[in-house]
């Protein structure tokens, strides 16, 4: 079987191209914090921390008493979990999430009422 030298041609250009588009894309977006929204959980725990963030009593009397660190908590709403099947997604006016967070040391379960401009995070437990 002959490959056309015309078509062997475009091949080439083609992977050329294909390599200085690749090359850009990781040049540009190199370093950035860039962060994809596509999927649900994303998507709501970019909209929870573009929120103003709320801490309920029983919160910050953890935080007060050095159960947790704030930066904990900051971590849960950065690399968290929601549990959709336990989150009341469709209550009007407060939508209310479960947000469970694991690492190696322990695993946390964050509640967090989102209403129009405010998300308040309700109770944090540890299992």
């Amino acid at each position: 079987m002959k490959i056309d030298k015309e078509l062997l041609h475009r091949f080439k250009l083609f992977g050329i191209g294909l390599s200085i588009g690749i090359a850009l894309v990781i040049f540009i977006l190199n370093g950035k914090k860039s962060r994809c929204s596509w999927f649900p959980n994303e998507r709501v725990l970019k909209i929870i921390r573009q929120k103003h963030l709320v801490y309920s009593d029983d919160l910050l009397k953890q935080i007060e008493a050095k159960q947790i660190d704030s930066s904990y908590v900051n971590n849960i709403l950065l690399d968290g979990n929601i549990d959709f099947s336990k989150s009341q997604t469709k209550n009007k006016p407060c939508r209310r999430y479960h947000i469970d967070y694991y690492t190696k040391e322990k695993s946390s379960v964050l509640q967090v009422k989102i209403c129009d401009s405010v998300a308040t995070l309700s109770s944090l437990k540890f299992q």
